[in-house]
């Protein structure tokens, strides 16, 4: 989603709504999105309209005054919506749904610990509780609005569902989309065993910044197999966001251009309406001039310089394969063959251990051992091109949705030592 000052309220509810429903978080009449604009109007999504085929004629304006503006009825649910904004003058985007997986922790009376990853906390924060009333009621108003009054921009419903507030409806969505990766992370991770979650003084650590060495510059004109890449790049930084292996907020892509020189995703834009233009060239310890530079781009530096053969990078939190690092399970990669081919052994690092001792992790990932893990943090592929690393990430992610189902169909039986050996001998495999 790319809105500036011109984009009108009505488009902003109807893109944000499109993209709910159709990564399967919203139904057909579920959930419903506000914007509080400069003058104290309210423009919200109508009641008893199809969320799928939600248009700008559709969505309705509560004025300041109390009027209404519009062809259909507000949300029924448009109480707790005037009630946040009453008591939160910093909330002008309020985003409410029933995502299943949230649900289930509605339903539980559990609260999500967004702590499971860094990225998870530093966009959502701690989730507050509201209790259960009546859809649409004054009680219901009062019980949110009084949870969001605390200062929380995160609130479970009680059997009900979800609301996110912020600054701004795109922001509100980003903790709402974030949250619900985080919920689907935590119960793939309890069914592999004890979920483990990190400590303020982890997440700090990770918050460093550790691209100081980096200085911005200027570049001359950028020759076609670069732009070739950069298109490349977003084409599967696209497809990626679409099979939900990350969030719009995170997920690092990255292909070298020769010794020095590498692209990059910028830190923080939305990775579902990136451009070419967007990713970040890095020449050494330069990168382009008024980009914001990824987070990782010092981590992708050592290990380019340290493993000559990786021409690509990415970095992932894919929910079922991070599980295992959520839950400090070995991840067996030996589900059918192309798992092992593609992935091998998947070695697993402590958190933080890139942070400890950056050369002893670029020594590992390698043609040799092509994919880690990073527990509570990443999954990181490599290739010999962009397509390959971003294979293994699909294959990773893939596999471990597998092997968990395996375990709770009566256990995972493993591709044995002997038939692994027959498959390096076949395939010409690194030993």
């Amino acid at each position: 989603m790319i809105f500036d000052e011109y984009t009108h309220p009505k488009d902003r509810l109807v893109a944000v709504m499109r993209r709910i429903y159709s990564s399967g978080m919203t139904t057909t009449s579920g959930g419903n999105l506000s914007i509080l604009d400069d003058n104290g109007d309210m423009w919200i999504t109508p009641a008893g309209i199809d969320k799928g085929t939600l248009t700008r004629d559709d969505i309705m304006c509560v004025k300041k005054d109390g009027s209404i503006v519009g062809k259909h009825r507000p949300s029924s649910e448009y109480p707790f919506h005037k009630s946040i904004y009453a008591r939160r003058p910093d909330v002008r985007g309020i985003l409410h749904a029933h995502p299943p997986t949230l649900v289930s922790f509605s339903v539980g009376g559990v609260v999500p610990n967004t702590s499971v990853l860094p990225t998870a906390r530093n966009i959502c924060g701690e989730v507050g509780f509201a209790p259960y009333a009546i859809p649409g009621s004054e009680e219901l108003g009062r019980n949110i609005s009084d949870v969001f009054a605390q200062g929380y921009y995160t609130v479970l419903l009680e059997n009900h569902g979800v609301v996110t507030a912020d600054s701004s409806l795109e922001a509100a969505f980003q903790r709402f989309e974030t949250l619900d990766f985080c919920a689907r992370l935590i119960y793939r991770a309890s069914r592999l065993g004890k979920v483990n979650y990190l400590t303020d003084v982890q997440i700090d650590y990770d918050a460093a910044d550790r691209n100081q060495a980096f200085r911005e510059g200027d570049f001359d004109a950028h020759s076609p197999e670069e732009l070739e890449l950069r298109y490349q790049m977003c084409e599967l930084i696209h497809r990626a966001y679409r099979k939900m292996l990350f969030t719009s907020t995170e997920g690092t892509f990255s292909v070298r251009l020769d010794d020095k020189r590498f692209l990059i995703t910028p830190y923080g834009l939305d990775r579902d309406v990136l451009t070419p233009g967007d990713l970040v060239l890095v020449d050494d310890l330069r990168y382009e001039r008024g980009k914001p530079l990824s987070r990782a781009a010092w981590f992708f530096r050592e290990i380019y310089r340290t493993q000559p053969e990786v021409k690509s990078l990415i970095i992932s939190s894919a929910p079922y394969v991070m599980a295992y690092g959520v839950a400090n399970a070995k991840f067996d990669p030996r589900v059918i063959p192309e798992s092992y081919i593609m992935l091998r052994e998947v070695p697993m690092f402590e958190f933080g251990a890139h942070y400890a001792d950056v050369k002893k992790v670029a020594n590992v990932i390698s043609p040799r051992h092509p994919v880690i893990l990073v527990k509570n943090g990443f999954l990181l592929t490599c290739g010999k091109s962009l397509l390959e690393a971003y294979d293994r990430m699909e294959v990773a992610e893939y596999s471990a949705q597998a092997a968990i189902a395996a375990h709770t169909l009566g256990g995972m039986r493993p591709i044995n030592d002997e038939q692994v050996d027959d498959l390096v001998a076949a395939f010409k495999l690194l030993k």
